[in-house]
This record gives C-alpha cells, structure tokens and sequence, in this order.
C-alpha cells in the first residue's frame, strides 16, 4: 500500500510537465484550430535551451532564472515560426497545417544533435530541492512535490489570464467564434501569435523543469507528443481544465499501472481514450463544433474519370517501370519494390482520407496487421507465399472491421484520435504477446516462393499487384458507392436527407482501406523477410498521412506520386547525408508553403487554371463536386 502511494506522489509530479506541454497545445488548437505536431519539439528545445543556461550561465541567470529565460526564448522560436510559417497556411486544409509543424519537428530533431550532440545530457539539481524526505519508509525527492504543486497553481494562473485581463477574453471569444472576434475590428494575426508563444512557451517550461528529473535526449520530443495528444483528447480540445485533469489521469495510468496491471500498462491510457471518446465524442469537458469544419479531399473542381489519353499514358509509365529490372541492380530493385509497397499502403489511406473525409493517425495498424497475418500463414500453417498473400489482408480487414465500426461515430480530430489509439493498442498485444509474435524479437524467415525469391520476380510480383490494387480503388472513387461516400464527406444533411447512411457508408470505406492496407503489409513482410511490431507502429502511420498530404488529398491519384516522391527522397537522403531529416523537413515546409494543395493538386490547378469567377472558382468548383456526388448517390438510392 505504501508503495502505490509513493507511486500515486510520482505520477502527480510527472502530471504537472505533461499538464504544462497538454494546455499550451489545448490553447493553441482552441484559437488557432493548428494541431501542432511541433509541440514536443518545442518540449525538447526547452529541456535543451535549459540544460545550456543552467550548466554554463548559472552565474548571472541561476538555476530558476535559467528555466525562465529558456521557457522565453524558445516562445519567441515559436512566435517566429507562426508568423513566418503558419500564418502563410491558415487558410490551406488543416491537414497541411499539421504536414508543416511534421516538418519543422523533422527538421529540430537533426538541429538539437548537430548543436547539443547525440549524447545524453544530465542537467544540473535544483537549488533547494536537491533532496528527500522519508514516507512510510521510502525517500520521495523534495522537488516532486514542488511540481506537484506547480500544476494547480499554473491551473490557476491561466485561468485568471483567461477569465480577468481583456486579452484573456478575446482568447475566449476567438475559441468559440473567430470570424465574430474579426468582425469586432480585433487585430487576429496579432491574437493567434500571442496564443501561439503562450502555448509554445508552457510546452518549453515543461520541458525545463524536466531537466533535474530525467536526461535530456533528442528523442523528448516524440516520447511525450503522443502523451500530449491523448492528455488533449480525453480532457477536451480547447479545455484547460480538461487537460489538467486528463494529465493527472494519464500519469497515474502511467504509475500506477505498472504495478497493479503490468501487462496493459503500456496501452492503459489509450484504452481510457477509447472509451472515453465512445462514451463522449468531445472529451471530458469538451463542447461540440458549432459549424462543421470543411473535410479532407473537397476538391478545388470537379473530379473526372482518366480520358482514354491519360490511360494510355498511365500504362505506359508501368510498363516504363516493368523494364527496371532489365538494366537496374538488386539494392535499386528492392528499393523499387518497397516505394511500390508504401504506393499501395498510402494509396489505401488516401481512399479513406480523400474520398471519405477521415484522417486516420493510426492506418499502420492494418498494414502491422497483414504482415502478421501473412507470417502466421507462413509460420504456422505453412502456407505458400500465394496464399499468405490472401491471409494477410484478411487480418487488415478484420481489424479495420471492428477498430472501424466505433471511429466512424466519430468526426474531425476525434476520429483520428480514435484511430491512433486502436493502432497502440493493436501494436501493444503484438508487443507483448511474446509466444505468438516473438514481442520485440518478431517473426523470421518470411520468404517469398522459389518463384517470386529474386529481386527481379518480386518487384515485378510487387508491380502487378500495387497496379491492380490502385486502379480497383480509382475504380471504387468513381462507382456509385464512391459517389455516396463523397456525397456524406461534402454535405453529411443533405446525404442523410436522400436516404444515405453516413455509418455505414464510411465503416464500409474504412473497411476497404484497412483491406488494402493489409495487403500492401503482408507484401512488406515478404520484402523484409520478417515482422516486428514496428509494422504496427505511429512512425508508420505518420509516414502514410505524409505521403498523402504531400500529394494531394484534393486529387483522385496524388497518394502514388506522393509515396514515390516522400519514400524515394527520404531513402535517398539517409544514403547521402547525416542530417537526412533536417533536409527532409526543409522540403516539406516548403512544399508545403509553395503548394498548400500538394504536387499533384499543384499541377492539377496549373492545367486547369481559369479566370476568376465572382463567387470564387474554387468554391464553386467544390460545390460543383459536391452536387455531382449528392447528386448521382441520389440517383442509385432511388434505384
């Protein structure tokens, strides 16, 4: 007993950072509507920042002094990024917004190594709490229980700023209605950088205060953002209070569970967001949208079948590619084949996103899932690579299944939440059930037959099969069950008004998606020739939603030469240079900067470019689509 009570003191002092991180991204979301992924960055340069002021200018500034100064240098960073970066892309899909800070956390995970070192760094004690005290016959550190403090007292603070200072209202009313807060004649770029350094400088300060407690690593800022994430969620998006009683929540899952329940502690939290989204879709104290929020994939014009031209021409480019093994060597081939792979897998997210407007964080889990499905045909079965090939996406489609029938209930941010944590807690059983997958050991000696065993056979296995895959799901854009997907994605009233269930319509989208997602899985066990829960894990799922942004989620087809271009340059950049990613963030920012529609929705405005209309071209264009989808849906309801 004496025991979870030292624990229960931890987790409260761990809940106080991880409040601090949890209600600057809470703020930043309520006014600006960004879902900053650059947030555990910022978390990370604040320990950083910190650490250096506090070992090497501890004189002037001391210890407290340094903690502040560094919580104020990284929020003027932050500040800076807002009004160079994002206020360029407020008005492009949120999406992007998210694709941005991706890519400027790229970019600061190689900054703080070529700066700081890939070491570990120890900061120093803090002055006056540098030791413990004895409860029940166990030390606890002085300095937990200065954090544990903290945390209702910043509670505090905030809510004083927020509810006693007029710029505290302004906060407030920008939360609930922004266009209403420009209509007052309030200065709005002004506001959302005030809100953003504000947010940026609590997620620094939780950072630094972190430094007595743990090393400061250059991997801080992926340990703690998923955490942030899930804290915003069960608290509610926009709710200070519900992240500071979602962090107390969390960090005594994360303490207590260790103990009381060791085989679920790893996916505890995400269990609780799971039912807490399905019991209450907004979180905790959370409020519903007032006004739905445009979807992902309403396209700028009307989409079209290929004309016979652009099949033409798609076929040429595979049979281009069918050619690579006559002149390519065996590295490049297998380079081919795994940018084919993540083709199919991006292509299966796209369908999802772009067609049925649900942004999913968690696709990996049907592509983890059809890798485990082929290695047991083959493991225990021992099945030939065809019919592995057919188990695989199985497991994807069952999984997607039952994960799917409770998101769909869901919408916007929520859904994605929803599905990142059905992905943890899928990757959490194949993690630990040791004596079926082989936990972190995983699953060997998953080869492909005799036939298929050459690099040369299996790319041109891989091709045929990715080929046939994407054009099925072109096929599905433009069938009539497309039609009604679109038709719930662009005007959810007016689809139910024709008699158009939403559920059931996107249950049944996510449903295929999560199939081929575990086909294009099963397909990378036979590459790799082994499975590891990795498969299954969220740098997976990020992946695909680059993949897809970076193409377009405006386009029929921009998944394929977003994976070719994000896979192709990522592996390039790791066999040319060491700080791959700084490179690679750089390009997405500015991908994302000069064509906030990705590369083919860039291209795809360039050729069809036309004079202006009064109404807008794009806003026309897009309820153009949308009565084409309502419209057609119509039509095969009353058939």
């Amino acid at each position: 007993m004496e025991l979870l009570f030292v624990q229960a003191l931890s987790g409260l002092a761990s809940a106080a950072s991880l409040f601090l991180v949890a209600s600057g991204l809470s703020i930043i979301f309520g006014v600006t509507r960004i879902v900053n992924f650059a947030h555990g960055a910022f978390y990370m340069l604040g320990a950083y920042v910190a650490y250096t002021l506090t070992s090497r200018f501890a004189g002037p500034l001391g210890f407290w002094g340094g903690l502040l100064v560094a919580s104020l240098i990284v929020a003027a960073l932050g500040a800076l990024m807002e009004m160079v970066l994002l206020r360029r892309i407020y008005q492009a899909p949120e999406l992007f917004q998210l694709l941005a800070t991706f890519g400027v956390t790229l970019m600061v995970q190689d900054l703080v190594v070529v700066i700081w070192g890939a070491d570990d760094l120890l900061g120093p004690r803090a002055p006056g709490f540098t030791g413990a005290f004895s409860l029940f016959g166990r030390n606890i550190p002085t300095y937990d229980l200065l954090l544990i403090a903290l945390g209702p007292a910043v509670l505090g603070l905030l809510w004083l700023l927020f509810h006693r200072t007029r710029w505290g209202v302004l906060v407030r009313a920008a939360t609930q209605d922004r266009d209403m807060v420009a209509c007052l004649g309030v200065n709005q770029k002004w506001l959302f950088t005030s809100v953003f350094a504000l947010g940026v400088f609590l997620a620094a300060l939780g950072g630094a205060l972190q430094i007595p407690r743990t090393t400061v690593t250059h991997y801080m800022d992926l340990s703690i953002i998923v955490e942030v994430f899930v804290v915003v969620v069960i608290g509610g998006l926009g709710s200070v209070t519900g992240a500071f009683v979602a962090a107390v929540l969390v960090s005594e899952l994360n303490a207590l569970g260790i103990l009381a329940l060791p085989k679920i502690s790893l996916v505890a939290v995400f269990l609780v967001m799971a039912v807490v989204l399905v019991v209450r879709p907004f979180g905790l104290f959370g409020k519903a949208e007032r006004a739905p929020r445009s979807s992902a994939g309403t396209s700028f014009r009307p989409w079209k079948p290929m004309t016979s031209i652009e099949r033409i021409g798609v076929a040429l480019i595979v049979a281009l590619a069918a050619l690579l093994p006559l002149f390519a060597g065996n590295y490049a081939l297998s380079v081919g084949s795994e940018i084919l792979v993540f083709v199919l897998f991006a292509a299966s997210l796209h369908f999802m996103m772009t067609v049925g407007g649900l942004a999913s964080f968690g696709h990996a889990a049907y592509f983890g899932l059809g890798a485990y499905g082929a290695a047991f045909a083959i493991k225990f079965l021992g099945a030939p690579m065809g019919v592995a090939l057919l188990i695989g996406p199985l497991f994807g489609l069952a999984g997607a299944v039952i994960s799917g029938w409770f998101c769909v209930r869901l919408s916007g941010v929520y859904f994605a939440m929803l599905t990142l944590a059905f992905a943890q807690i899928i990757w959490s059983v194949a993690f630990q059930w040791v004596e079926v997958t082989g936990g972190d050991n995983g699953i060997l000696g998953i080869w492909p037959s005799r036939w298929a065993s050459s690099p040369e056979g299996f790319f041109w296995l891989t091709l045929a099969i990715v080929a046939v895959s994407v054009a099925l799901l072109r096929v599905l854009v433009f069938s009539p069950f497309g039609f009604g997907l679109r038709a719930t994605r662009d005007n959810t009233l007016r689809a139910d008004a024709i008699g158009i269930d939403r559920k059931s319509v996107q249950w049944a989208a996510f449903i295929v998606s999560g199939t081929f997602a575990g086909l294009a899985g099963a397909l990378f066990a036979f590459l790799k020739g082994s499975v590891f829960p990795e498969t299954l894990g969220i740098p997976i799922s990020v992946d695909g939603l680059v993949m897809v942004l970076l193409g377009g989620i405006e386009t029929v087809s921009g998944a394929v030469v977003g994976a070719i271009f994000y896979k192709a340059l990522a592996i390039w950049l790791m066999s040319q240079t060491d700080l791959s990613k700084l490179v690679l963030g750089a390009i997405i920012v500015l991908l994302v900067v000069a064509s906030p529609k990705g590369i083919v929705g860039f291209i795809e405005q360039i050729r069809h470019r036309r004079p202006p209309s009064p109404n807008g071209a794009g806003s026309s264009a897009a309820r153009a689509d949308a009565s084409d989808a309502l419209g057609i849906a119509k039509m095969k309801v009353a058939e």
